[in-house]
């Protein structure tokens, strides 16, 4: 039961492709670097399952299958030169199982599909990363970059306030359409493989690891426009609502556990900047090699923010997939001028010469943020029935 099996959803490309190839490296190695201590399961399973739940960008999935393995095999050709290499990452490439499902996280019906073919195939699943992630772009305020670029380098190639959004998108389900790309595709999909989650009972835990973004804020958040249809920064509002939900499932599952039964934790990782192709898609050739330099310039001024490539940027979620994580509850602060809530974030980082590294952040839960976390959960556990019911289901799970 320590063999890991593990969902990565948007995987064929950007952070969650190097999210893959940076978890096979590391249970390939007998050093698993970014999880100390090691756990148990490092010692004494060889083998390791990657399901990659893949909407057909970019890389098509087999071709992402593929490059997976060729990356792999490049790894463990190096590791063969080492004069102490005893022969364990062969045996975990012999018994490593890579498999491609498709999935549309903004429609129910292909979630639960998925979900079906998952849990009849594997008899549990020990992670589930939540990475694949929408954003409606539009263009670029070319006038507010440059000012923002002269007046605060490193912060406008940090947080950009220059991008322009879309708003309005309606999804097929009749909802909004990035909302529940980022938020309720996601969430539909741990709440129906939560049964098959529990079943691990492996020496690491099951856990969700969820992706946020540097650019969450509440900034422009409108409790009442919970889908984000009318909202104008929906993918910073989006992230802002992940970390909100992540936490409170959290805190949910380690304060009122449910006797005899695993517990199954939730993280927030934040992957930091790195050059994948929600930005490049509004970018020319000439203008996407102009970000990569402004990306290192920022990291030779000593923003720790951009480990840049997507295998560097992918430490956070590896490092809270593979590391030992004992089971506590989140602070909880008693009076009233306090926040209410205190969590986590993991975030990828890197020093000015691109060594990548993780540090925590604290993330701050006020109480007013409290009752739209539940409110938000409440909306989308009412829906999740809702679509249970009209899809003749007598729970997400089937």
């Amino acid at each position: 039961m320590d063999r890991p099996i593990i969902v990565v959803t948007g995987a064929n490309s950007g952070v969650g492709f190097g999210i893959c190839h940076r978890l096979l490296v590391q249970l390939s190695s007998n050093h698993c670097e970014d999880a100390n201590p090691k756990y148990p399961f490092h010692d004494l399973s060889s083998s390791a399952e990657l399901q990659l739940p893949c909407d057909g960008l970019t890389l098509s999935p087999r071709a992402a299958k593929s490059q997976l393995y060729r990356l792999l095999d490049k790894h463990i050709s190096q590791l063969r030169g080492s004069p102490h290499y005893d022969g364990r990452a062969d045996k975990f490439r012999q018994n490593l199982v890579i498999a491609i499902h498709p999935i549309d996280l903004a429609c129910v019906r292909s979630v639960f599909d998925f979900v079906d073919d998952v849990t009849q195939t594997y008899p549990y699943i020990s992670h589930l990363i939540c990475n694949a992630g929408v954003v409606c772009f539009t263009s670029i305020d070319w006038p507010l970059a440059l000012a923002h670029l002269a007046t605060g380098f490193v912060r406008a190639v940090t947080t950009p306030k220059y991008f322009l959004q879309s708003s309005g998108r309606i999804s097929g389900d009749g909802l909004g359409w990035l909302w529940q790309c980022n938020i309720f595709g996601h969430y539909v999909l741990f709440r129906a493989l939560e049964p098959h989650l529990t079943k691990y009972t492996g020496s690491m835990g099951a856990r969700v690891i969820w992706l946020s973004s540097h650019e969450a804020t509440s900034e422009f958040y409108d409790p009442n426009d919970w889908q984000l249809i009318n909202d104008d920064h929906s993918y910073q509002s989006s992230k802002y609502q992940l970390n909100l939900l992540a936490l409170r499932l959290d805190q949910e599952a380690t304060e009122h556990p449910i006797p005899g039964t695993p517990v199954v934790r939730h993280f927030s990782a934040l992957p930091g900047i790195a050059g994948t192709n929600i930005a490049s898609a509004l970018l020319g050739p000439v203008t996407t090699a102009f970000m990569f330099i402004a990306f290192h310039i920022a990291r030779l001024l000593g923003s720790p923010h951009h480990p840049i490539s997507a295998f560097k940027a992918a430490i956070s979620a590896v490092h809270l997939a593979l590391v030992p994580l004992p089971v506590q509850s989140s602070d909880t602060s008693t009076k009233a001028s306090e926040p209410a809530q205190v969590g986590t974030l993991y975030a990828s980082q890197a020093n000015r010469w691109g060594t990548e590294y993780v540090e925590s952040v604290k993330f701050v839960e006020s109480r007013a943020e409290c009752a739209h976390v539940k409110e938000l959960l409440a909306h989308c556990d009412d829906l999740l029935e809702t679509f249970c019911t009209a899809e003749g289901r007598k729970s997400a799970s089937g």
